[in-house]
């Protein structure tokens, strides 16, 4: 016979819920002793989205095994918040966080980079290298597909929900509370590897003489040769940042 408990999602948990179970209880029926895991990722929710878990109102882990008549709160993680003093279900934030993203992401991995973050992107990345690389190099995992964060291997990720770029690229700066860690510009958008200052006279063979007539300031990347300066795609980029900051 098929026990019942009382389940309740907060916040932006609720995107993977059916309406009908959106910013309410409700009963959930399973058989046998799940773990408390099992029928969060049951109802679509991925582990790495939850940061707490309240049973019966005290905190417990995914390994928590469920009873009839249980009552469980789920919520969503806090990167902005220390709530350290209550068992976390998941390793500590990422204070210096770094990324991984899927294939679908390329032009929000083009935007990350430009902020200045750590970001890896290739668009033939398999599921199995991008579980294996988030987990093995502590990246955070981006990704359009819940199936791929329900993978126990990953212990951070998050499903970026809209399909427009500089959307996704605001969400991802409010979901992990990076407005102030942004280093615009420090990285290279094709490599990212780390840019540097580079004199005039060495720009000068390497881009056109009206630009080199015009900018004093190139910045170069050590492995693609890549050279920057601050033209008029700079400026459409720092107006993007901008316009992001304002919104924080």
């Amino acid at each position: 016979m098929a026990s019942t408990v009382s389940m309740r999602f907060y916040a932006e948990l609720n995107d993977f819920l059916l309406p009908e179970k959106r910013q309410v209880p409700f009963s959930h029926p399973f058989l046998g002793r799940p773990t408390v895991k099992d029928l969060i990722e049951s109802l679509g929710v991925p582990h790495t989205e939850v940061d707490l878990i309240l049973v019966d109102h005290k905190s417990v882990d995914f390994s928590c095994r469920v009873r009839d008549g249980n009552r469980i709160s789920i919520y969503p993680v806090f990167e902005a918040l220390d709530i350290s003093p209550i068992l976390r279900v998941r390793p500590e934030p990422l204070r210096e966080p770094s990324f991984i993203l899927d294939t679908h992401l390329g032009r929000l991995a083009g935007y990350l980079r430009m902020a200045g973050f750590d970001t890896l992107y290739q668009n033939n990345y398999t599921d199995e290298t991008l579980a294996s690389t988030s987990s093995g190099e502590k990246r955070i995992l981006l990704t359009r597909d819940r199936g791929l964060l329900k993978r126990s291997v990953v212990t951070h990720g998050y499903l970026v929900r809209s399909g427009n770029p500089q959307e996704q690229l605001k969400e991802v700066l409010h979901r992990f509370d990076l407005f102030n860690s942004m280093k615009p510009f420090s990285l290279c958008m094709r490599c990212n590897e780390p840019l540097r200052a580079i004199p005039s006279a060495e720009a000068k063979s390497k881009v056109p003489h009206r630009v080199w007539e015009q900018f004093s300031s190139y910045k170069s990347c050590p492995v693609c040769g890549r050279i920057y300066w601050k033209g008029s795609h700079y400026q459409k980029m720092t107006s993007l940042i901008s316009l992001i900051r304002e919104k924080a």
